[in-house]
């Protein structure tokens, strides 16, 4: 049995009466072509089909997974994991699945994305690596194309497809780096020309760093940094579950944030990655966040939205139940500044190309700290200077993006790669009043 539909049907009718049951079918290919001192060294590829299912038995959950699916080992799989559930114990906040809903229409999938060859990576590599000669250029590029197949007892089912390509990459000579990160639905949008001039243009700039005092800098931050902020905020802020636990900064409809700022999480926007339900089969829709700076909601799954006692926003992660719901396909308003523009305007202050090893240390007040990395660089009198040494900081996200402290928002809005996930944050380069850095690279 090949049809990722008819694979999860099958594990529902094969759990018949004994269980209520959950199936999600994911099959697809992944491909990657990766690349070291400027030359391709590594060209694989992937075909990828995983069968899970979960199994209720009066409240008690459990759930298993294959990657076979012919008969014997869907029944096999059931089977065992009917048996699992059986010895375990009743989840108090088990919300049961999700009732049968219409799923919108969504397909963020590219044909041609799916069908690319060695050589169509091979190509954008190319452009990559010849944006920086003289360097020793290293990085990847892949392309991903999945379907999503789900169905359970209660009679919901849908059936999704995306589609994913990204190219990831540093120029370097010794231990100075520049680095560049493009991800889009389609492959035929990657350009890798654009992304190694980019990382050769922040290599040449990071020449012969020197030392800062820490302290408070005015910022211009990158799409990345703008990312890896907006992942932690929905990570630890709109979470439903860190809501629910008073883990959260979240404070419905107050300003927390200048009006500027816009969040939202929406899977249709036109290039978009993901498919239009989550994992555990609810339909998305577009949610806001955070509207012009006021706070105004937090995202669920069946089991935070029923302890809230509101609906699922369709925030179930498939496998990553533990960590509650955080949005999946965020977008963080841009506005009309160039980079150029916002450099222009900083008298003295930085401009930090890559964040790295963030680590929440207050969830509530969402102080983080972490690194500057691949490209740190002194804005003096409206231009870049120089390099400097990289940087700890230690800043809370949400104080940083508060009334009066958004400077400006960049025009240059595009999948920014973030801590937690590629392509996870549409996002702008933005301009700020002020980050607090609180020593070098070593503490």
């Amino acid at each position: 049995m090949t049809d990722p539909a008819a694979i999860a049907q099958r594990v529902i009718d094969l759990a018949g009466d004994r269980a209520e049951a959950q199936a999600t079918v994911v099959t697809g290919e992944s491909a990657l072509t990766r690349f070291a001192n400027s030359f391709i060294h590594q060209n694989v590829a992937d075909t990828t089909r995983v069968v899970t299912v979960k199994i209720s038995l009066d409240g008690k959950v459990a759930k298993g997974t294959d990657n076979r699916s012919d008969d014997a080992a869907l029944s096999d799989l059931v089977d065992r994991t009917i048996e699992a559930a059986r010895l375990s114990p009743v989840d108090p906040e088990w919300a049961g699945f999700a009732p049968p809903a219409p799923i919108p229409a969504v397909d963020n999938y590219d044909e041609a994305t799916a069908a690319a060859s060695p050589e169509e990576r091979a190509a954008r590599v190319k452009d990559f690596i010849d944006a920086g000669r003289g360097t020793d250029a290293a990085g990847f590029c892949d392309t991903e194309a999945m379907t999503v197949a789900f169905s359970n007892s209660l009679g919901q089912q849908a059936v999704g497809r995306d589609t994913r390509a990204t190219i990831d990459g540093i120029h370097r000579v010794g231990t100075v780096a520049g680095s560049a990160h493009q991800t889009a639905q389609a492959l035929g949008d990657i350009d890798g020309a654009a992304a190694g001039a980019l990382a050769a243009e922040r290599f040449r700039l990071a020449s012969d760093p020197y030392d800062i005092k820490p302290g408070e800098y005015e910022v211009v931050l990158s799409a990345e940094c703008v990312a890896t902020i907006a992942v932690f905020l929905g990570v630890y802020g709109f979470n439903g579950k860190a809501f629910n636990e008073g883990q959260s900064f979240l404070e419905i409809g107050k300003q927390q944030f200048d009006q500027s700022i816009n969040v939202w999480d929406d899977p249709f926007a036109p290039g978009s990655l993901g498919v239009g339900f989550d994992g555990d089969g609810t339909p998305k829709r577009r949610i806001d966040l955070v509207r012009d700076g006021v706070s105004q909601t937090a995202v669920h799954n069946r089991k935070t939205a029923a302890k809230a006692g509101v609906e699922s926003t369709g925030h179930g992660l498939a496998g990553m139940e533990a960590f509650g719901a955080f949005p999946a396909n965020a977008f963080v308003g841009g506005g009309s500044a160039s980079v150029e523009e916002m450099i222009a305007s900083v008298d003295r202050g930085l401009y930090v190309a890559t964040f790295n090893y963030c680590r929440i240390l207050d969830p509530k007040s969402q102080v983080v700290t972490g690194l500057t990395r691949n490209g740190t660089f002194m804005i003096e009198n409206g231009a870049i200077t120089g390099a400097v040494t990289n940087l700890r900081f230690t800043q809370s996200f949400v104080e940083a993006l508060g009334e009066g402290r958004v400077l400006h928002l960049g025009d240059d809005q595009r999948f920014a790669d973030s801590e937690f996930g590629v392509g996870l944050v549409r996002a702008p380069s933005m301009h700020l009043s002020s980050w607090n850095f609180t020593g070098g690279a070593e503490g």
